[in-house]
């Protein structure tokens, strides 16, 4: 069995003629032990994704399909256990450790709280955990009586992913987990999710717009546009052959070590992402795809079998098995 699994997957805020689709259709899977990467352009709902994994979006959303987290499905849990899969089923860790952590609470108290809440230690037992995680994070046990504040964004970001490990989670969620960090500090906190991932047997699930931090990190990957995953294969993959034309222009964004073309400035996607309230018809990337065919205004293409272990929603991938 798989440790998550999402089928039909729609996110909408607001009701009636003010609703705005966020997540269209998201079909997913995640084994146990697997990484996993979903990326895309800002507004692609990606974060939105992360964030209705565990229910965590606010009342103005609706959620409807299946979001199966060990064979239960998270959306219809009663709240008690609902709140207890959130600790010790799946965590995460949110976007900006400054305005995640508590500014006015020690680190330390903070990361003992979902243990003292669920009742899986006693405080002395607590203080002792929350030493062990910060070292286990590559931060002196010492810092538990540090103020958010007083610590650097990598510090930070170290208490965060200590926090989602204190009860033992199956499954990480992280979203965008190198934001606003500079680029040697991005490098060691991917580094260490990964360590932390191989040494505790978890899954992870993170989001990036970055496919090149994903290629590194991830064994999949996912891509969104406009709410729907238009790509999904094997993270290296996709990276350096997509089938989409979305994932081909996300790949040229980024500059490769060692290829000469790379001395010259990333190609750009002409355009903007299109407006969740007025989603173009068809193929809703066709306005600023350089392959668009008359009828991609059409009809919107399915997700199809582009290889092995492949999909990708386009006119042009054909479906494996079928004549070229």
């Amino acid at each position: 069995m798989s440790l998550l699994t999402l089928k039909d997957v729609h996110v909408t805020y607001g009701t009636g003629a003010a609703a705005v689709p966020a997540v269209r259709g998201v079909d997913l899977t995640l084994e146990a032990g697997q990484k996993l990467g979903v990326a895309g352009e800002s507004g692609c709902g990606k974060s939105t994704l992360a964030l209705a994994l565990l229910r965590l979006l606010p009342p103005s959303a609706r959620i409807s399909g299946e979001i199966l987290l060990d064979g239960e499905d998270v959306l219809t849990m009663k709240w008690g256990r609902l709140r207890a899969v959130r600790w010790a089923g799946a965590s995460i860790v949110f976007q900006g450790a400054m305005h995640s952590l508590n500014a006015v609470r020690r680190i330390g108290d903070q990361i003992a709280e979902p243990l003292l809440v669920h009742g899986l230690a006693t405080p002395a037992a607590a203080r002792t955990r929350v030493g062990e995680l910060l070292e286990h994070v590559g931060l002196p046990a010492a810092r538990a009586d540090a103020y958010p504040h007083e610590l650097s964004g990598g510090q930070r970001q170290r208490v965060m992913i200590a926090m989602a490990l204190a009860c033992g989670p199956r499954l990480i969620v992280a979203d965008e987990p190198t934001t606003a960090l500079d680029v040697m500090i991005q490098a060691q906190i991917l580094r260490l999710i990964e360590q932390l991932v191989a040494e505790d047997s978890i899954s992870l699930l993170m989001i990036s717009h970055d496919l090149a931090v994903l290629a590194d990190t991830c064994d999949r990957l996912a891509v969104m546009y406009a709410g729907r995953v238009v790509e999904e294969g094997p993270a290296r993959e996709v990276y350096d052959a997509a089938e989409h034309p979305y994932g081909r222009a996300l790949s040229a964004a980024f500059p490769r070590i060692g290829d000469p073309a790379a001395r010259r400035a990333p190609r750009g996607l002409p355009g903007d992402p299109p407006d969740p309230s007025a989603l173009p018809s068809g193929c809703t990337f066709h306005p600023r795809c350089p392959v668009a065919l008359e009828g991609c205004a059409d009809a919107a293409p399915e997700l199809r079998e582009a290889g092995p272990s492949r999909r990708a929603a386009c006119v042009h991938v054909v479906p494996v098995g079928s004549p070229s």
